[in-house]
């Protein structure tokens, strides 16, 4: 059996790591090993870890005295990786049953692929039971894969869905400390610099917690935020295992075009929807046309323009009746699309190529 190491990375949330590391051990057909690191927890932690290695053999803890942060833990675990592929699973999140089994056996097949993911499913506390038969299986070549995140300027991994092949991980070694935010979106496209990725189709392979203590709604909020580490993350790849990418130019300025065209998007829509963000439309303004100056030339730059002119002449009641009217035909557009877009993304594992729009 295709020996698999579990990471789980823990900061006070004890309330969910027996759940989280009973997901890992549960797992049929694969022979998994456990270690937690508790990066000093003041919760019950240290008595879950000691109740969970007193039950199961398989299961190892780190502990820290003192807190040292997600990103040197992380790189702690990474580097004591045992076997032949590696998860790393958030103490917050939880495989679903088959998931690894699935996973391996698509790259056991496939020995070019370093990293495979499925659907995650995102809940808050109420697990839906999970899809767990595969319809078959998906591969990219690795470059195929980049340029499908730098058409589309977003990352396709929630993080406990992926499943990488030790050799690989080893070879790549840990996380950026320069990118807290973004080093998981810059590992995915690391890896794909370097081998094939593919996607187990038809099941769901991990659940995601969503709640609001996560670093993503504390720590890494606001969207200009999210907008910057998505740039950093893949021109960081670009510098690292992918600067020797024959396509490395030509995907660099993909990249920089559709996150230039997401931030004048968002910028023409603060003009009707300005409380929706703590920063004003200019900042992203600012933004798009530092990655992109050309696109000061393009249709979306222009009707950002004139929104933003329309909206300094109106007067308070005409603001108010047009922020109205602008919230109707957002709240049907982003209805459809949205569920045009998680449609796509089930069925292919990626996201639009936003440069087409």
């Amino acid at each position: 059996m295709a020996k698999v190491q579990v990471l789980v990375p823990c900061y006070n949330y004890g309330r969910y790591l027996e759940q989280s590391v009973q997901s890992a051990l549960t797992q049929k057909d694969v022979d998994v090993d456990v270690l937690i690191i508790d990066d000093g927890s003041s919760d019950n932690t240290p008595e879950i870890c000691r109740e969970l290695i007193d039950r199961d053999s398989r299961v190892r803890v780190i502990r820290h005295e003192r807190n040292i942060g997600h990103i040197a833990t992380y790189n702690e675990g990474i580097a004591q990786i045992r076997g032949d592929y590696f998860v790393m699973l958030s103490a917050d999140d939880l495989l679903t049953p088959g998931a690894l089994s699935r996973a391996t056996s698509l790259m056991e097949a496939h020995p070019s692929v370093g990293m495979t993911y499925g659907n995650p499913i995102s809940f808050t506390d109420t697990l839906r039971e999970a899809r767990t038969s595969c319809t078959g299986a998906q591969v990219w070549a690795g470059t195929e894969w980049i340029r499908k995140v730098c058409r589309s300027g977003k990352n396709f991994l929630d993080s406990p869905e992926a499943v990488v092949r030790a050799d690989i991980q080893r070879q790549i070694g840990g996380y950026d400390p320069k990118l807290p935010h973004s080093g998981d979106m810059e590992m995915w496209l690391r890896i794909a610099a370097l081998s094939d990725i593919g996607r187990v189709r038809g099941a769901d392979q991990a659940y995601y917690r969503v709640h609001p203590l996560s670093m993503q709604r504390t720590v890494h909020v606001g969207f200009l935020f999210d907008l910057l580490g998505r740039h950093q993350a893949i021109q960081s790849m670009f510098q690292k295992e992918g600067a020797s990418l024959p396509e490395r130019e030509e995907l660099c300025s993909l990249a920089r075009r559709v996150l230039a065209r997401t931030a004048i998007r968002h910028a023409r829509k603060l003009c009707d929807f300005p409380l929706e963000d703590n920063l004003p439309a200019s900042k992203y303004r600012d933004f798009a046309v530092s990655l992109w100056p050309e696109i000061v030339g393009t249709f979306g730059y222009h009707a950002f323009e004139i929104a933003e002119r329309q909206h300094k002449r109106k007067s308070a009641f005409q603001k108010s009746v047009s922020h109205h009217m602008a919230r109707l035909r957002k709240f049907a557009e982003d209805g459809i699309f949205n569920r045009v877009e998680y449609r796509w993304f089930r069925y292919t594992g990626t996201y639009f190529p936003r440069d087409l729009f």
